[in-house]
């Protein structure tokens, strides 16, 4: 009997921890957007490979979301881009970059959401002692 409760416990926790984590990503977009073209000037794939790799493959997105926060990012005017032509021959592609705003509103938002509440001793070592 307790086997079944530990599997049905596990699946329950599992879908529990699934429906917080996509809610959670949808809204870690915009940050690591903005952190990938902080790091460097980059196009879309690879945009989407720093993303990936930076987040050990839990945040992906599809080229149709990534493109529309990209124009949102750039209508909010906290991203520039260049047109460049395309290493295959084909279209001219856009590679983005942070803007001085951008710059400005990122490292805002670190310090508000990232560094000013995690890299408090007190929370640190909370989150470290969930990984033991």
């Amino acid at each position: 009997m307790s086997v079944i409760n530990t599997t049905f416990a596990e699946k329950f926790e599992n879908n529990i921890l699934s429906t917080w984590e996509e809610v959670y990503k949808k809204g870690q977009l915009t940050f690591w957007l903005l952190l990938a073209v902080k790091a460097s000037a980059r196009h879309m794939a690879d945009i989407r490979g720093f993303i990936q790799e930076a987040t050990n493959g839990t945040l992906t997105a599809d080229d149709q979301s990534l493109y529309r926060a990209l124009r949102r990012l750039h209508s909010m005017q906290l991203i520039n881009f260049q047109e460049e032509p395309s290493d295959q021959g084909g279209p001219d592609r856009k590679v983005y970059a942070l803007s001085e705003t951008g710059q400005r509103v990122l490292g805002q938002f670190i310090e508000r959401n990232i560094t000013g509440i995690f890299y408090k001793p007190e929370i640190k070592q909370l989150l470290e002692e969930g990984e033991k």
